[in-house]
């Protein structure tokens, strides 16, 4: 057994990264200025997008993304029940309505044909929000093709999806043909590109420059057009923006993550590949699935335990993987059956079966390119040894 805890997934951090942060410290320029127009500018090349925008989180892109689209009170947006809380937060906040469907049996992402039910059956739909849940990408043709069929916008959460691919066509880059898409990305500690708490939005020119001014108090000029040399201290209040504005020392970060993203999902998917071959034999567990057509942005690894062939429930598989030393997860709770929104709009568990279903079973595996051949050698023994020890 390991002698030390194994965390669910540890970012990498490097000199550069440090290095670049002190750069910015001494520079005196440590809120939005150009280490964050590098950083950005940089994404926008790298994922193939017409525009970005750093924010401080991904929470705060979607926020921005729905006021951009003018979505608010009296409209409704689709999404998932299985996914992190903020994505519907930010429906809520603008005073809209989410409506949930069901997911796939293998993906657990949003079941395009459930997505078309909900839109035929309701005018008041404005968006799709669909979630590439653990880094895999949702069918976004047909997403984009029922969009497209009853004029809706589409705002992709792609807080896994860093740096995933959709038919050959990164997930951020423009989806083609006559859709408004805005897509947001998250830079958390525990994301494939780390920043601590960040986030990006990509889409078209003019609705990026749109969500540049509502996420600084919906001004004019930022910070470093008002207060760099060549700036002018005027302003104008345009918006009732936020302040969702990524710093300087952020980007730092960001700027030497983004550049080493290639080399750590490399080894992101040698981690994934070793667990598939090592777990395939278990039959206490189902391994996670990918679809042919796409690239896997390898950010969670989740297995659902095949209960009904075990002795013990998934509580006790999370313990007896502490108790050896090593981290876990669940991802996620479904949106459903959270208080707020079980009591808010009358979500019963069976409402969205599939979901909920899944969730019963799920357990995250650690997963981090910081992760040795050993660290993931222990994960592997642990999980044999439980499931073998418990079996039926």
């Amino acid at each position: 057994m390991r002698s030390e805890f194994l965390s669910f997934s540890p970012p990498l951090i490097g000199e550069e990264e440090i290095e670049e942060v002190v750069k910015a410290l001494r520079s005196g320029w440590i809120t939005t200025g150009p280490r964050v127009d590098r950083f950005q500018s940089e994404f926008r090349d790298f994922i193939g997008a017409e525009a970005a925008l750093a924010l401080n989180s991904c929470t705060g892109a979607l926020h921005i993304a729905l006021a951009v689209l003018g979505i608010g009170p009296g409209d409704r947006v689709v999404s998932t029940p299985m996914t992190f809380a903020s994505t519907i937060h930010v429906i809520e906040h603008v005073g809209a309505q989410p409506v949930l469907v069901d997911v796939e049996p293998d993906t657990l992402n949003i079941d395009p044909e459930r997505i078309e039910a909900a839109v035929r059956a309701d005018p008041t739909i404005k968006a799709i929000m669909p979630v590439h849940l653990y880094g895999h990408p949702c069918e976004m043709d047909a997403i984009l093709d029922i969009a497209r069929r009853y004029k809706l916008a589409v705002i992709e959460d792609a807080a896994h999806a860093l740096p995933a691919s959709y038919r050959g066509r990164m997930i951020g880059a423009p989806a083609g043909g006559d859709v408004t898409n805005l897509v947001a990305f998250s830079f958390y500690a525990n994301k494939n590109l780390a920043t601590g708490e960040g986030g990006m939005l990509t889409g078209p020119q003019d609705l990026i420059d749109q969500a540049r001014k509502w996420s600084l108090h919906g001004m004019s000029r930022d910070a470093h057009q008002r207060y760099a040399e060549e700036g002018s201290w005027f302003y104008e209040v345009e918006l009732p923006g936020f302040k969702y504005n990524m710093p300087d020392v952020q980007a730092a970060i960001g700027i030497h993550q983004l550049a080493k993203l290639p080399a750590m999902q490399r080894r992101r998917k040698e981690i994934v590949d070793q667990y598939d071959e090592a777990l395939a034999g278990l039959v206490g567990l189902e391994r996670p699935v990918q679809r042919p057509h796409v690239e896997h942005a390898c950010h969670v690894y989740p297995i659902r335990l095949n209960l009904e062939r075990l002795t013990i429930n998934r509580s006790r598989f999370i313990a007896e993987l502490r108790e050896r030393n090593i981290g876990s997860s669940v991802h996620f709770i479904p949106i459903h059956i959270h208080p707020y929104y079980r009591d808010k709009y009358g979500f019963k568990p069976d409402h969205f079966p599939i979901a909920y279903g899944a969730y019963q079973r799920l357990v995250s595996l650690p997963l981090s390119p910081k992760f040795t051949d050993g660290d993931v050698a222990d994960v592997i023994e642990a999980v044999t040894d439980i499931l073998e020890k418990n079996s039926r």
